[in-house]
């Protein structure tokens, strides 16, 4: 049975008047914070497709398929069932019928969710339900291939970064054991959708900011890109 999904509201506003906010960066540079942020300020609909891809590695490690193998993850990938759900102004991936929770957060999917990202067939899946939750409303999204990928035409895009000492005591203190240099690595170098700067792109080191400075200067750059 292929992935599935499905909505748990109408869409908040016309399809004409969706506006998708771009955050793409490396590991530990503060996109999640400046997204949830942005999504408040906006009441938009905060969507982290890191966790999707945490989700996707979950459920193969749960089944037993070895992530370097891609026939065994685009498998395990084909047969659960998944859904999309607005919970609390976010969107959380459910994986038949129940929500990874912390488990996103253990070692070993840590560990794996690169190899998992960058099989293509996971990849190009994850995107087309990317672009579907434009349904929910409109979008704050995260990751490392939005503004680059999934949304390329919209006008509101940043790349996030920090020095790499600062993004792994960042990633330490959120609970994740992972290197900041190997995911630095996988994720810039896949053949699918690798980590890039994308075209129109405002350039933001959070490295040099307090969280709140930071979310200022992005709230003053999207004002002059007119939202």
């Amino acid at each position: 049975m292929k992935p599935s999904q499905s909505e748990s509201s109408n869409p908040k506003q016309p399809a004409a008047r969706m506006v998708v906010i771009a955050i793409d960066g490396t590991s530990g540079s503060g996109k999640s914070t400046i997204a949830k942020s942005l999504a408040r300020h906006y009441d938009f609909v905060h969507v982290d497709t890191g966790a999707m891809y945490r989700a996707v590695t979950w459920h193969c490690l749960q089944h037993g398929a070895d992530c370097n193998d891609a026939a065994a993850v685009v498998r395990a990938m084909r047969e659960m069932k998944s859904d999309f759900r607005l919970c609390d102004g976010r969107i959380v991936m459910f994986i038949n019928g129940a929500d990874p929770g912390e488990a996103l957060r253990s070692e070993a999917v840590t560990q794996n969710v690169s190899l998992v990202a960058r099989i293509p067939e996971v990849r190009a899946w994850l995107v087309a339900q990317q672009r579907e939750l434009l349904r929910f409303g409109s979008l704050v999204m995260e990751g490392r291939d939005i503004g680059s990928v999934v949304f390329p035409d919209t006008p509101f895009k940043f790349y996030v970064d920090a020095d790499p000492a600062v993004r792994a005591a960042r990633r330490a203190g959120d609970g994740y054991a992972d290197q900041i240099t190997r995911r630095d690595q996988l994720d810039s170098t896949r053949k699918v959708s690798p980590l890039v700067v994308p075209p129109g792109a405002c350039l933001v080191d959070t490295g040099k900011n307090t969280p709140p400075q930071t979310t200022a200067l992005v709230l003053a750059e999207l004002k002059r890109r007119g939202l």
